[in-house]
């Protein structure tokens, strides 16, 4: 009998009852049990320093974050040891609601609507229609794409930009370094969605969020990473940036003090955007040890090099 051990902070039990649910042929254990013997996989969030070096031979082991930077940063992970980030529907659905919503929000200016509410002021603006406006999202894997389909639906002049230029019926399509700033020039709205990868770290700087068109709004859903901060404080202040919308921050929680928490055109929540639900999240997992037994590839395996 194979074994599986789940090694996280929260919400264990449950993982550990879906899994059994779900390989009722395997033994599924957590790292509290008394005693491990031999395993065959491992199902981590941030596990402590040294405790995946501890735990012997895996055939793979599982991700049950979107973001896998921290995993492939702590130098711990054996080569040869297949890790697998997790690509979720539940955790995409999630994204895609946040996006959606504070997309439209902003559209429809319901922000600057509450404000004079509270002021006691009856202040209608022009409203635009969604097709014009130009929305950008960084991102068309198993995030962006969704996000941007949707977009595109409801009328907003949709761009994606990514590493392969993903073709998107009704969304003009990216790619490469040349076609970040093509993609991103004009945009009413940035949404950011990519992985964190040395290339990208650092990405949405002052240079990119000039390119977009005055009173722009930054969306943020990607990686804390992605972002520098004093770039978005000086914007904001200068009125380039209307908004910035930040669900990921560099440190987490966000540090007492730090200009985000005070900053009238910063719109932030605790890293709310897309949690990984345990009962789709156990499905995906499943899915890929019953192929994987079965002689099939592991699916969405991490090319380190690549980072994600």
């Amino acid at each position: 009998m194979k074994t599986i051990l789940v090694m996280l902070r929260a919400h264990a039990d449950d993982w550990v009852r879906l899994l059994k649910l779900g390989l009722p042929n395997h033994a599924v254990v957590t790292d509290r049990s008394a005693a491990l013997g031999p395993l065959s996989y491992a199902v981590v969030g941030k596990p402590p320093a040294g405790a995946i070096a501890a735990l012997g031979r895996l055939d793979a082991l599982f991700s049950v974050n979107a973001g896998i930077e921290a995993l492939i940063e702590s130098n711990e992970i054996p080569e040869g040891l297949p890790l697998v980030r997790m690509v979720d529907d539940g955790l995409a659905a999630g994204m895609l609601e946040w996006v959606l919503a504070e997309t439209l929000a902003w559209h429809r200016n319901l922000f600057y609507y509450r404000s004079a509410q509270h002021e006691n002021r009856w202040a209608p603006l022009q409203e635009k229609m969604a097709s014009e406006r130009t929305v950008s999202v960084l991102g068309a894997g198993h995030l962006g794409l969704p996000v941007a389909k949707h977009l595109a639906a409801l009328g907003f002049n949709t761009r994606t930009w990514s590493r392969s230029g993903t073709a998107i019926p009704g969304v003009d399509s990216y790619r490469g370094p040349d076609g970040l700033f093509a993609c991103v020039d004009g945009s009413d709205m940035l949404i950011n969605l990519l992985p964190l990868t040395p290339e990208t770290e650092n990405l949405l700087d002052a240079a990119l969020l000039q390119r977009l068109a005055p009173a722009a709004v930054l969306i943020n859903g990607g990686r804390g990473r992605h972002l520098v901060d004093e770039a978005v404080i000086a914007l904001l202040d200068d009125g380039h940036l209307r908004a910035a919308v930040l669900d990921v921050f560099r440190t987490e929680p966000l540090p007492e003090g730090h200009p985000f928490w005070s900053h009238p055109g910063v719109f932030l929540s605790p890293h709310v955007a897309a949690p990984t639900h345990p009962d789709t999240a156990v499905a995906s997992i499943v899915r890929n040890i019953r192929g994987f037994e079965s002689g099939l590839p592991l699916r969405h395996v991490v090319d380190r090099k690549r980072g994600y």
